[in-house]
């Protein structure tokens, strides 16, 4: 009889903006789980932070079509990109913002009609209402993420 091991889960991280890669850094350290930073060769670091780091190249969607290659159910995507969290849920990867929130199947229509419409604003010339100042968020964040981290252990 063939004996299956169970695959340990990765960490992807869509890098280029990313203001919580510490913070990952850490935590992903803490419970042993291997780290992927993806970024494109426009925001190469000199000096990256530990893990380990993937460059691609820096059209629009290389990051995301690195990550949706590669990421695989069970494991978790740290990225403020919903379009990229709603096509990683439906497959059963975890998907985080920097600013704690999990995103999850049942509520991505809505999470991407808001998107579609606050584009179709942009267009026309309205300007939107921006993302509100990152400060307690940091710390939501590591919450959210240890959460899932633990869980994903077992603890």
């Amino acid at each position: 009889m063939q004996s299956y091991s169970k695959r340990k889960s990765k960490v992807f991280v869509d890098a280029d903006a990313c203001p919580v890669k510490a913070e990952i850094v850490e935590l992903t350290h803490t419970y042993d789980i291997d780290l992927v930073f993806v970024a494109s060769y426009a925001h190469m670091q000199t000096n990256p932070t530990p893990g380990k780091w993937v460059y691609v190249d820096a059209e629009k969607e290389a990051a995301d079509l690195y990550i949706l290659n590669h990421a695989v159910k069970q494991d978790i995507v740290v990225t403020q990109d919903t379009g990229l969290a709603s096509m990683l849920v439906s497959r059963g990867v975890y998907a985080l913002s920097p600013r704690g929130k999990y995103y999850n199947d049942d509520e991505m229509n809505t999470v991407l009609f808001f998107r579609y419409v606050s584009a179709k604003e942009r267009r026309s010339g309205r300007h939107t209402k921006g993302p509100k100042a990152f400060s307690e968020d940091r710390q939501h964040f590591i919450q959210a993420f240890e959460k899932m981290l633990s869980k994903l252990a077992g603890i």
